[in-house]
């Protein structure tokens, strides 16, 4: 009978099958989810045995985005961030439509990061092989990446002040229990830390599906200063495909499609710093 190792084997042996492949530069295949399933949320006040730079300018980018490579180092910073990315939809819908532009995806769950690492590794190495026709913007992947992190905690000791033009909010963990609510990723503390990393007239995208986390989420950046609320129609006009994109791509976008649910859709401007008294 098959228990909980049984399964444990047949998802390494699946990976270690897959790294082979790809090793052996053998036609690259899509990972499959089923290997890579985990809990839909993770505590992110746990002990996740994480490392992380002491600051932005330690991290090294190189592995995350070889193409970029200038003189031993990438030539340009992360500019778009997915935080809580999940199985990386987004990310390589972003991708095509910034080709030039750096996109990090930042998860906690190991198994679900380790999936997208395999898919841009794989989709990579398809489209290094595929032919113009088929691939007529020669388009790579080559700008999108993903990192294990808890976000919450260590986002500035990868983004720099004033760094990011994108940041996006996708169906985050409505922690429902009021004394679970110290973990949602948008509070009042943390809207000032989205507000250092986010240069003036960056955008802050939130969609989810549970009308309190969007109240939630909407009154904590209405009341930072330092952002001010941008409409879906004032964007679109804007030509920003992003809110689309995030309501149409996530995975988790598509299922409440599928199940007919609503999505509650806010986005904030990155205001001008205030002046210093003299």
């Amino acid at each position: 009978m098959g228990g909980p190792a049984a399964k444990k084997q047949k998802r390494e042996d699946y990976r270690a099958s897959l790294n082979i492949a790809q090793s052996e530069n053998a036609v690259a295949k899509l990972p499959k989810k089923s290997f890579y399933r985990q809990r839909a949320h993770a505590n992110p006040f746990s002990d996740h045995a994480l490392t992380y730079p002491s600051r932005p300018e330690d991290m090294d980018w190189r592995e995350h985005y070889p193409d970029f490579v200038v003189d031993g180092k990438v030539d340009r910073g992360v500019e778009i961030a997915d935080i809580g990315c999940g199985f990386g939809g987004l990310l390589f819908a972003l991708g095509p439509v910034f080709p030039g532009t750096l996109v990090l995806g930042m998860e906690l769950r190991t198994s679900v990061t380790e999936f997208v690492q395999e898919k841009i590794k794989a989709t990579r190495l398809q489209a290094a092989t595929t032919t113009k026709e088929s691939n007529p913007n020669n388009y790579t992947y080559s700008n999108i990446s993903v990192l294990r992190t808890n976000s919450m905690k260590f986002l500035p000791n990868y983004i720099f002040k004033s760094q990011l033009s994108k940041l996006f909010l996708c169906f985050p963990d409505p922690h429902f229990k009021t004394r679970k609510h110290k973990a949602r990723i948008v509070s009042s503390t943390l809207t000032s830390e989205y507000a250092y990393v986010m240069k003036e007239g960056g955008i802050i995208y939130t969609i989810t599906d549970v009308e309190d986390l969007h109240v939630w989420m909407r009154e904590r950046f209405e009341g930072c200063s330092l952002f001010e609320r941008v409409g879906e129609e004032e964007l679109e006009a804007e030509g920003d495909e992003c809110v689309r994109l995030m309501r149409e791509e996530t995975e988790e976008g598509k299922k409440v499609g599928r199940n007919g649910g609503r999505k509650w859709i806010a986005c904030f401007r990155r205001g001008r710093d205030p002046e210093w008294p003299v």
